[in-house]
């Protein structure tokens, strides 16, 4: 990547796919076991997944996965499109640090180490840890109906905040990250972004949020997706301006993270209609991209679900979860281990033969 400017063009370059020929081989040491095709049902479909992301056969136990969430206030929620005050997600980032959130009751659980990136949220940086705010691109979004959520600086900023983060979990030896976010009007944005992208109305991708808003709120939220929605159609073929015009710095930040985290093969999976938003802007960006991030859980947002059809991507789980902080992605969590330890703890057959020492160096140079 070029430290002058930011050219999203080089992620087609530098993402490639999950290794397809070690997938394959994953699936003939699975019929080495034993059991019935299918018999494990998507289980199969997820370890050998895991195996070509991890270019290994048999996969790795995931021993070092990390809940990573972007944290952000959006200025469209003074427009009153959610049951939470604008300016109040730091109360949220706080409950996630404090151990008294959803979130951090399951990553206590499973024992899953929480990063909190605060990337524009509407308080002093004195009230949260100053690792928490190192990253932070300027105080709260602007308002998405009326004007741009950043300038084209504060995107590129924030986009590189995002894959800053990606490199520094890579390096710190994460097998897995657990992406998620906490906002007070991000699901606003994130429908701005998905109506834009899969060329839909806002009434479609309309929901509730996780406040479960009534039809007033609601009225209000679709019309603000249909301002924002006006004003983000235009610059549709410019990914980064287009994060710069509805996306906030929340949502520019785990864009950038995403693709970052495919460029050094490091597995995710996404929770809700958020991140969902910005792996179909990653997708945009670099149509590989995809390949290396796993849907947790289909939420109760409309969009959340017209997302993951665009992106062809099947949930692992289907429970409504709308608290965000990655929540529905920490619940999709033991599944991910469990088919894990099944690929690479079943034992196999040695009356079948493995692969040659020349098939395996075919392998390995495919």
């Amino acid at each position: 990547m070029s430290e002058r400017s930011l050219d999203l063009d080089d992620f087609s370059d530098l993402i490639e796919r999950p290794h397809g020929a070690l997938r394959r081989q994953a699936e003939e040491r699975r019929t080495r076991t034993g059991l019935p095709p299918q018999a494990l049902g998507r289980l199969d479909d997820l370890g050998e997944w895991l195996s070509s992301a991890q270019a290994q056969v048999p996969v790795r136990p995931v021993a070092n996965p990390r809940l990573v969430v972007f944290a952000g206030d959006h200025g469209v929620a003074e427009l009153g499109v959610s049951t939470r005050e604008a300016g109040t997600a730091h109360h949220l980032v706080r409950a996630l640090l404090d151990g008294a959130s959803p979130a951090a009751v399951l990553a206590r659980r499973f024992e899953v180490p929480v990063r909190v990136v605060d990337m524009g949220l509407d308080c002093d940086p004195a009230e949260l840890p100053a690792e928490v705010t190192r990253h932070r691109v300027r105080r709260s979004s602007g308002r998405l109906d009326a004007e741009d959520t950043l300038t084209l600086g504060e995107a590129e900023e924030a986009f590189r905040a995002g894959m800053a983060v990606a490199d520094e979990e890579a390096d710190a030896g994460c097998d897995l990250v657990v992406l998620g976010d906490l906002s007070v009007g991000g699901t606003t944005a994130a429908g701005a972004l998905i109506a834009a992208l899969c060329g839909t109305d806002a009434s479609v991708v309309t929901g509730r949020g996780g406040g479960r808003i009534d039809d007033l709120t609601w009225m209000r939220k679709c019309a603000a997706i249909r301002d924002g929605l006006r004003r983000a159609r235009p610059v549709l073929g410019d990914q980064l301006q287009l994060l710069a015009t509805v996306g906030g710095a929340d949502l520019t930040a785990m864009t950038g993270f995403l693709l970052q985290c495919a460029v050094r093969h490091t597995p995710v999976v996404l929770d809700g209609v958020v991140s969902a938003a910005c792996a179909l802007v990653g997708q945009r960006v670099a149509f590989r991209a995809p390949d290396w991030w796993l849907a947790g859980q289909l939420g109760g947002e409309p969009a959340h679900a017209k997302a993951l059809d665009r992106l062809a991507a099947d949930p692992l789980l289907e429970q409504g979860v709308a608290v965000g902080g990655g929540t529905g992605a920490l619940l999709a969590l033991p599944l991910v281990r469990a088919a894990a330890a099944l690929a690479a703890e079943l034992p196999v057959h040695e009356s079948e033969s493995a692969p040659s020492p020349t098939e395996q160096s075919a392998l390995d140079a495919t």
